[in-house]
């Protein structure tokens, strides 16, 4: 587990360098246009184009980010698949959601843990990732 930031391997490889662009109908969404370059910026033609969606889902608890790939060989194509992608990422999301949730749930809760039924907190009363708020 890495502690501090000296610790850290932060490296960007030169020989995969790619120019963002962004577009937006600035109603559904955005998508993304990576261009491959040189590491000195100029086009790199041995490498795809890369075309990614972006868009977010209203919960109970706030938006939710949704990023999916977009199998397009223009902009055009992207958008006119961008729907198709969004709702079959929204659909994934919705269903790992409900996976978590059901994890969370069927929890095994031990008596005299003192977790109040908060079985998917792991029964210590703290937030997951050692937290140290303590429940009532």
């Amino acid at each position: 587990m890495v502690t501090e930031a000296k610790d850290l391997d932060i490296q960007m490889s030169p020989e995969q360098l790619y120019q963002e662009e962004v577009f937006t109908d600035r109603n559904v969404g955005t998508i993304q246009r990576l261009t491959p370059v040189t590491r000195d910026g100029g086009p790199d033609q041995t490498r795809p184009v890369i075309y990614s969606g972006q868009t977010q889902v209203l919960t109970p608890l706030g938006t939710l980010p949704i990023s999916f790939d977009i199998e397009a060989k223009s902009l055009k194509e992207a958008a006119e698949r961008f729907g198709v992608g969004a709702k079959a990422a929204i659909e994934q999301t919705m269903k790992r959601l409900e996976e978590l949730r059901r994890e969370a749930a069927s929890s095994i809760v031990l008596p005299g843990a003192g977790n109040g039924g908060l079985g998917g907190l792991g029964g210590t009363g703290r937030l997951p990732g050692g937290g140290k708020i303590k429940l009532p």
